[in-house]
Order: structure tokens, then C-alpha cells, then sequence
């Protein structure tokens, strides 16, 4: 009897703990059926001209149907778009989620059919689907099917241009006093120099446009990077975070904006000679345009405003010498290095450090 006894009283313990354990097993089980792919809608147009007097204009509506993933779920949609049908190397336009339409303005597009490798002012073939995806980590993707339409770009200018302010700097602390460009690398488009005079015990920041206080760039630690996009506080200002300025002198200042960060070394510019005169010339440009020296630093020139058409140009001296190079927009110059490529008609303000070579062509419309 004893050990019937003790043989119920086990069981009852091992039913207990069965029934506790299945009480603290509360997980849930997310479980979904293999989707359906979205099917995109057949256009009603198969060219597009787009104008880039009207980039906020509508240009493209796409509807499809939605993916069942057999669940009541969000589900993300990317649109995408490729210059071939395979899609090598596809480009996002935009990504929306629980909706199954979108529509893309001019400019959105353009820049979609830039990216996607398109040549500017030619018709081309521009292909489109859309991927559906669940949660934050795009899960369980499928793709639709693929519709094409030709299309016509305008230029898409990808770059940012920046530019100097400070009592180390020519402007001074006045955001629109022909603020000297700084020269973008031509193989990173993240990374940008200047080398050339500072002011004696002086400070400056970095603008990315002409006129306006942001977006700014500084310092507050000598090291890193600090940025104001607009509407929170300003970093203190290059090259130490504030107090003492620096020695006057000839530096080179390079800021990379991908790491957030930036260097300020000393330049020896002894024995290094301006032109006595700098113009640009080319088949890019209708008559030979002379650049002017900055009274503040006279190895830097530029030119405001100047017309340029597809073609070529290049810096010329005053004693006959052609400075330039095959990268268009910026890039280093050699004396017989090429001719600069002008890809796009606008209205540019040209830079040039007889310094360093470097030139920078920003055009003002794109």
C-alpha cells in the first residue's frame, strides 16, 4: 500500500508540472502561406517627355493588385526600376506599405532614370515592377511582373556643392559674398578639399548653399564633423571647435561627409606662381570667359554665371599654357591634360586653384 501510495503521489506531482509547463508555454506562431506575386496594371502610356521646367508635374501612376500572404498583415511594396528587363542592377524609386498604387512626380522619375544609368536628353527604354516584402527586414519577397515605357531625362545633377564662410575666409561671417567653393573629389562625390590662404586667429564653417545658414557644418571636438540640417543647434566652428583661431597662413582643408570627417594640415605654398592671367575656352563656351583672381587669396579664381553648351573647355593661361582633364563637373588639372567634357547646357559658376589644379564647374539651374 505504501508504494501505491507513493506511485500516485509521483503522478500527480509529473501532472502538475505537465500542466504548469503547458500554461508557461505561451508563444505564438506566426505562420503564412506562400504569397501571390502583385501584377502590375498595364500602362496607358508608353512615352514620356519629361520637362525639367515642371518637376513637380505627375508623370507616372502605377496600380497593382496586392499580395495574400495568408495573414492580415502590412505588406511593403518597393517599386523599382532597371535600364535592362533582367533588372542587373535595380534602382528604388520608392517603397510604400499596405497601399497599391503610387504616383511619381517629374522629378522623382528623372532621378529614378539617372540612377537606373539612362543618358540624359535621349529616348531610352526604362523598365518597372514592383517587390513585395513583410516586416522591417523586407522578408518573404516577390516580384511582380515587369512593364517598360520609353522615356526622355532631363540632366540629373547627383551632386552637392559646398561652399566657405568665416573670418578665416574670404566672405568673412556673410553667407552671400561669392563664398569660395570647396573642390569636390572627382572619383568620391562625398569628399571635398580646399586648399588655399586663412586669416590670421580666424574660424569658419561649411554651407551647403549660398545665402542660407542650413544646412551648416562644424565642429565641436577638433575631430568629427557637426551638422545643422535646419532646425536644431549649430556646431561650433573649423578647424578646433572654437577658442583661438588659427595662424594666418596657407592650409588644406579636406572634409569627408560619408565618415564625418575632416583634416586641416599646413600647405607650402612658396615658389608656386598664379598666371598672370586665367580665362576658359572651348568649344563649351561661345568666347574665351577671363576668370578673376581672389583679392583675398589670389590662387583662387572663378567665374560667375558662365554659359556653358555641351562640348569642351579649358583653362588657359596668359602666357598660352591649356590646363585641363577628362572628368567633367570637378576634377585636377594638368598643364596638356585633356579637355574638360561639358555634358549639359546651363549657366555655371567656375572655379579653379592654381594651387593645387583643381576645378570645380557648378551649374545653377540643374
Amino acid at each position: 500500500m505504501k508504494i501505491l501510495k507513493r506511485i500516485s503521489a509521483f503522478s500527480i506531482i509529473g501532472l502538475v508540472l505537465i500542466f504548469l509547463n503547458s500554461c508557461d508555454d505561451n508563444s505564438d506562431t506566426f505562420t503564412i502561406s506562400a504569397p501571390n506575386a502583385p501584377v502590375l496594371a498595364d500602362l496607358q502610356i508608353t512615352q514620356i517627355e519629361l520637362d525639367a521646367t515642371n518637376t513637380g508635374n505627375p508623370a507616372l501612376a502605377l496600380n497593382w493588385s496586392e499580395s495574400d500572404y495568408g495573414q492580415p498583415t502590412a505588406v511593403n511594396y518597393a517599386v523599382q526600376f532597371s535600364m535592362d528587363d533582367a533588372f542587373t542592377s535595380p534602382v528604388t524609386a520608392t517603397s510604400v506599405t499596405g497601399t497599391s498604387a503610387i504616383t511619381l512626380s517629374v522629378g522623382e522619375l528623372n532621378s529614378a532614370a539617372g540612377n537606373a544609368g539612362l543618358n540624359p536628353f535621349e529616348w531610352a527604354t526604362l523598365y518597372t515592377r514592383v517587390v513585395a516584402s513583410l516586416g522591417t527586414q523586407n522578408s518573404e519577397p516577390i516580384t511582380s511582373n515587369v512593364l517598360q515605357f520609353d522615356v526622355y531625362p532631363f540632366y540629373n545633377y547627383v551632386f552637392n556643392d559646398y561652399y566657405l564662410v568665416g573670418d578665416a575666409t574670404a566672405p568673412g561671417w556673410n553667407n552671400n559674398n561669392n563664398n569660395p567653393a570647396l573642390f569636390r573629389d572627382e572619383n568620391n562625390p562625398n569628399v571635398f578639399y580646399y586648399t588655399g590662404r586663412f586669416a590670421e586667429n580666424g574660424h569658419f564653417k561649411v554651407l551647403q548653399a549660398k545665402g542660407l545658414w542650413q544646412p551648416q557644418w562644424g565642429t565641436d571636438d577638433g575631430t568629427t564633423v557637426g551638422a545643422n540640417p535646419g532646425g536644431g543647434s549649430d556646431p561650433e566652428r573649423f578647424p578646433y571647435g572654437g577658442g583661438d583661431g588659427i595662424p594666418e597662413g596657407f592650409y588644406t582643408f579636406t572634409i569627408n561627409f560619408s565618415s564625418n570627417t575632416f583634416t586641416f594640415e599646413p600647405f607650402d605654398a612658396l615658389g608656386i606662381t598664379s598666371p598672370t592671367s586665367l580665362s576658359i575656352e572651348g568649344s563649351g563656351v561661345a568666347s574665351s570667359i577671363a576668370l578673376s583672381p581672389l583679392s583675398f587669396d589670389g590662387h583662387i579664381w572663378f567665374a560667375n554665371g558662365v554659359r556653358l553648351t555641351p562640348g569642351e573647355v579649358n583653362f588657359m593661361t596668359g602666357s598660352g599654357t591649356s590646363w585641363g582633364n577628362t572628368t567633367s563637373f570637378s576634377g585636377v588639372a594638368t598643364a596638356g591634360g585633356g579637355s574638360i567634357p561639358v555634358i549639359v547646357e546651363d549657366d555655371y559658376d567656375i572655379w579653379f586653384n592654381d594651387l593645387t589644379g583643381r576645378y570645380i564647374l557648378i551649374p545653377l539651374n540643374l
